[in-house]
């Protein structure tokens, strides 16, 4: 139990992984559920669950100044627990989405009241040029302030939380459990709602209905019209390259015309 839940909380500080190493999607719920099924020994179940938390999370990314919920955390507890638990998939959801957030609420404070002390020691680092002392307040800041909270709160809560949770499984009603079950046959088409929110405009639109079209009445398989829709992206890409050059070139021409003529 103490291994796996340290095991955990090495899981989710990789995940975290993102703030040092760059977008490299760690932390998105298809790898993470992936990872802690390989800790709670049941890989099948645990790319099952990421994969329908993938579908709840489809949406959260930190754009600007918003910060979408601890998902991270939320899919590794969520995982762990219903493999541990031996429940089916909407426990997940019931556990992972709540604990996204109160983990979120933890990892504010810690921006608040721990990362600051190494943000102002960067900019006396920075004052003096040493851009040594700037990158280890970087990685030292970045570690204590964020990853290692993440690490602990995910450790600590399936270590301490696991008979918790399944008490409160066993209090939840029958009714209550179908309807969470409803739920996540929603999840697909929320998460592709949210998605088309952030990418749907007049210009795409057309191809959305085309795709849909193309599966719905061609009965044709996904990954065929995905490749379809590759292929016809490359190529208008390749016609508005062309298109965008032609008032450069007919610009140039012009000026050598009237050049000669002078």
């Amino acid at each position: 139990m103490i291994v796996q839940a340290i095991l955990l909380g090495l899981v989710a500080m990789l995940g975290n992984a993102e703030y040092l190493l760059g977008t490299s999607c760690l932390s998105r719920p298809l790898v993470m559920g992936a990872l802690t099924g390989i800790v709670m020994g049941d890989i099948p179940t645990g790319v099952t669950l990421g994969a329908t938390l993938e579908l709840a999370f489809m949406g959260s990314f930190s754009i600007g100044a918003s910060i979408p919920p601890e998902m991270i955390s939320g899919t590794v507890l969520g995982t762990a627990f219903t493999i541990s638990t031996g429940s089916g998939l909407e426990t997940a959801l019931t556990i992972g989405i709540p604990v996204a957030s109160l983990v979120l609420i933890v990892k504010n404070v810690g921006m608040v009241f721990i990362l600051p002390p190494f943000v102002h020691k960067a900019d006396d680092y920075a004052a003096k040029g040493d851009t040594a002392g700037v990158a280890r307040m970087h990685f030292l800041g970045g570690f204590f302030g964020v990853n290692l909270i993440i690490g602990l709160c995910v450790a600590i809560g399936f270590y301490a939380g696991g008979p918790a949770v399944q008490a409160l499984l066993d209090m939840i009603p029958e009714w209550v459990s179908n309807g969470l079950q409803i739920t996540m046959g929603l999840l697909p088409a929320i998460g592709f709602a949210l998605l088309l929110k952030m990418i749907m405009n007049k210009q795409v639109a057309c191809f959305f209905i085309a795709g849909f079209a193309l599966s719905t009445y061609l009965g044709i398989p996904t990954t065929g019209i995905a490749i379809f829709g590759a292929v016809v992206a490359i190529v208008l890409a390749q016609i508005q390259q062309k298109l965008n050059a032609r008032p450069a070139l007919a610009t140039e021409g012009g000026m050598d015309d009237d050049d000669d003529d002078f």
